[in-house]
């Protein structure tokens, strides 16, 4: 039987384990979660490494964290080991409503993180999503059910400004966007923040952005010291101090399954995405 066989197979005795240990459903001891969604239309910036690190970094310092991957893609479902074609219940079913939001969670192998999974049929959503009342409130009415259990939830948006990311945008507290220190760094990203607004405008006027990370830094070029540089003096927005380089055991650890901190505990993006997670959690703090 395959690991993600068995994960679906002990689901249901899951429950009531999970909740035993501190996630109350009934509203005992009910948390206020920070829902941050990364988000950046142009693709390959770092925003599933983001996603998957960042989540199992929180959960490292002790938090609960739900992940929500929103990436027809499936690549944050993918990168915690599961396997996208047994997938039966996902965000995609979630949001034409044939499951409800507990139904469409998975316990990942890492203790207190738990997975709303992704696979290709999410690509066809947006389509079947047209006649809907609200369409764009869809994600944020379902997590409303669920966001007391938990302190943070992450959610990883498709690289793209379609209705599955304006979705996470309702949804969200906040919006971290990875940039990644190349070149065209900036490109698109004046869009992005034009989007942003306009959800904050329209649709979301709590919607705040949660900062930049960079990402894939290379100390060896100027390049990335330059691209660094050129953000901070034009871009007026929250930056993070934390800066992700370029490190190939980010780069393996998702053919495993497993987020950094887990495949090598000691490499320098373990270290990136902890202190980013330090970051991120001395913010909710203040």
């Amino acid at each position: 039987m395959s690991r993600m066989a068995i994960l679906i197979a002990e689901t249901e005795g899951f429950y009531s384990n999970y909740f035993a240990h501190g996630y109350n459903i009934a509203g005992k001891d009910k948390i206020m979660g920070r829902i941050i969604a990364i988000a950046n239309q142009k693709g390959g910036v770092g925003k599933t490494t983001t996603a998957i690190n960042l989540s199992a970094c929180l959960v490292e310092k002790g938090k609960k964290v739900l992940t929500i991957d929103m990436d027809p893609q499936g690549n944050t479902t993918s990168g915690f080991g599961l396997e996208k074609t047994e997938l039966k219940k996902t965000v995609y079913e979630l949001m034409l409503g044939e499951c409800t939001i507990r139904e469409s969670m998975v316990q990942t192998e890492i203790d207190n993180l738990l997975l709303i999974p992704s696979n290709v049929n999410l690509a066809g959503a947006e389509i079947e999503l047209l006649d809907m009342d609200d369409k764009e409130y869809i994600l944020k009415n379902e997590v409303d059910y669920i966001k007391e259990d938990f302190e943070f939830i992450i959610i990883d948006c498709p690289p793209s400004l379609n209705m599955l990311t304006i979705n996470a945008m309702t949804t969200a507290d906040t919006i971290l966007v990875p940039i990644q220190c190349e070149y065209y760094a900036l490109e698109g990203l004046s869009q992005l923040i034009h989007t942003i607004n306009l959800v904050q405008t329209r649709l979301n006027p709590n919607l705040q952005m949660e900062g930049v990370v960079f990402t894939m830094y290379d100390a060896r070029t100027n390049l990335s010291l330059q691209v660094v540089e050129d953000v901070k003096n034009n871009l007026n927005t929250n930056i993070y101090k934390t800066i992700i380089p370029r490190n190939i055991r980010l780069a393996e650890a998702p053919s495993h399954g497993l987020p950094i901190n887990l495949y090598d505990a000691k490499s320098a993006g373990a270290e990136s995405y902890r202190l980013l997670a330090n970051e991120v959690i001395e913010r909710e703090e203040k």
